[in-house]
């Protein structure tokens, strides 16, 4: 909030229809891909007042509606029209514990954006510059502040896995007066948002900041403790855990089952941006977990990890990345900040290539990717038009470096050792779509290992919900 006697920021006279919509300032492409620092650098106070001006504050909440997690929007946005920045940040978090992480990677344009009315002739609200804005903000001043919590219930509750999904929960229930111990298996909370997001598009101060602050809310975090290996879902209950929530993710990469797939240099993508981002490989030899520096890297995929990997393998130094993917780029499913992003920094797009065989050397590494042309057919499930090979227009590329992100599969780690837990044909965890509660009482599910691999807001949903399911199970008001 601006104090009386400080200067007001200069007030916004434009009508608010007229106003465009801000840019939100980067690093020159030129200049980022030689760094791992974050690419946007945020809103200024200035930047953040002229774009919450451009909320009309509608009557009929849509963003609202569009928002997995429910935050009050235009509330927050008034307030920082207001310029009460901190209180705008206070007001996210009523909903939100994650601000900070949710302006940087949430797919607003497909959820609260997506249904501002201002979007219908023009361009919509930017919400999540504007909430990454109030939260750093707070967090820049220092004022961080803990809301008020109830008498503890005498009730626990252990979070299997410390992603998205499983923070949200841990949180809600921690406002809701439960004991929450969260269970991470490796040595760094955050899950996907540490592994999986790059340093330039979530820095893991920022996540960091966020577990904090679950911590200050009474959240307690324990690393290096893999549930499934070194202790049974049966274990917690009869250490006197009261329910239990399973956030685990998909963590299981799938491969292209291509002949050559297990030459050395291929990668799936999740174990190249674990070894970048997580075990600091892009720091060799000051840290000794090793990456490949190719020259030349071929990406497959066309989703947001596809994007991280190829972004990464240009920052460690490539000559040439190439993105194949096997459709167009209008059916894509990386958010198009991330395609816009890749291209300005040189990835070269090989739209309607398909890979069919990885060739290698005598030494056993690759050396070249045997691809196919591909033409779109009619539509498959997904909605998207089927691609179709293009008989005899196979050719060969050279690479030395192959990283495969064409989605994952459910975590199997807790599965397997939980026979007792129902799946679906999918292998995902069967739960009650209205409480998330799973086949085992007192064991609810949210996240990639229920939707299978999905968003990060979309697992802070299911977390949210779950948390309403186990509070009411825990206050004997249902039966699960």
């Amino acid at each position: 909030m601006v104090a009386d006697d400080e200067p007001k920021l200069q007030e916004v006279r434009v009508p608010r229809q007229k106003i465009p919509r801000q840019i939100m300032p980067e690093q020159a492409p030129e200049v980022r891909i030689t760094n791992f620092n974050e690419v946007a650098l945020g809103f200024s106070p200035e930047l953040a007042l002229k774009e919450a001006t451009r909320c009309i504050q509608c009557k009929k909440l849509v963003c609202v509606e569009g928002c997995p997690v429910g935050i009050d929007i235009p509330g927050f946005i008034k307030l920082i029209r207001e310029e009460h920045f901190i209180e705008a940040a206070h007001k996210i978090k009523e909903a939100n514990s994650l601000p900070a992480m949710c302006g940087r990677v949430c797919p607003q344009e497909d959820q609260c954006e997506k249904e501002c009315l201002l979007g219908i002739k023009g361009q919509p609200v930017a919400i999540g510059a504007l909430e990454r804005f109030a939260a750093d903000y707070e967090r820049d001043q220092g004022a961080v502040e803990i809301p008020s919590l109830p008498e503890k219930t005498g009730r626990s509750v252990a979070v299997i896995g410390s992603g998205p999904g499983g923070l949200t929960c841990a949180g809600d229930l921690a406002k809701l007066g439960h004991e929450v111990t969260i269970f991470e298996g490796l040595h760094k909370a955050g899950g996907v948002l540490v592994y999986g997001i790059p340093e330039f598009r979530l820095p893991k101060a920022i996540v960091e900041a966020e577990v904090d602050y679950l911590k200050q809310l009474g959240v307690k975090l324990e690393v290096n403790k893999p549930i499934g290996r070194i202790a049974s879902l049966n274990d917690l209950f009869n250490s006197g855990f009261d329910a239990v929530f399973i956030g685990t993710g998909a963590g299981l990469p799938l491969f292209l089952h291509i002949p050559g797939e297990n030459l050395n240099g291929v990668y799936s993508a999740n174990e190249y941006l674990t070894r970048s981002n997580l075990m600091k490989a892009y720091l060799f030899p000051q840290h000794d977990t090793p990456i490949i520096r190719a020259r030349r890297v071929a990406v497959i995929g066309g989703g947001n990890i596809a994007m991280d990997a190829a972004r990464t393998a240009l920052r460690l130094g490539a000559e040439a990345v190439y993105l194949i993917y096997r459709r167009s780029r209008d059916e894509m499913p990386a958010r198009r900040d991330e395609v816009l992003h890749a291209q300005e920094e040189g990835v070269k797009f090989m739209l309607l290539w398909n890979p069919v065989e990885v060739l290698g050397n005598a030494d056993g590494w690759v050396s070249g990717l045997r691809c196919i042309h591909m033409e779109l057919g009619e539509p498959d499930e997904s909605g998207r038009r089927r691609p179709v090979p293009v008989k005899g227009s196979e050719f060969e590329i050279p690479i030395d470096a192959l990283i495969v992100a064409i989605g994952n599969g459910p975590n199997p780690i807790l599965l397997r050792a939980t026979p007792d837990l129902a799946l679906t044909e999918e292998g995902t965890l069967r739960v009650n779509p209205e409480t998330l509660a799973t086949s085992m009482k007192g064991v609810y599910a949210g996240g990639d290992i229920v939707t299978g691999a999905a968003t990060v807001i979309q697992a802070m949903g299911h977390g949210k919900i779950a948390a309403r399911s186990i509070d009411s199970f825990l206050r004997n008001e249902t039966t699960q």
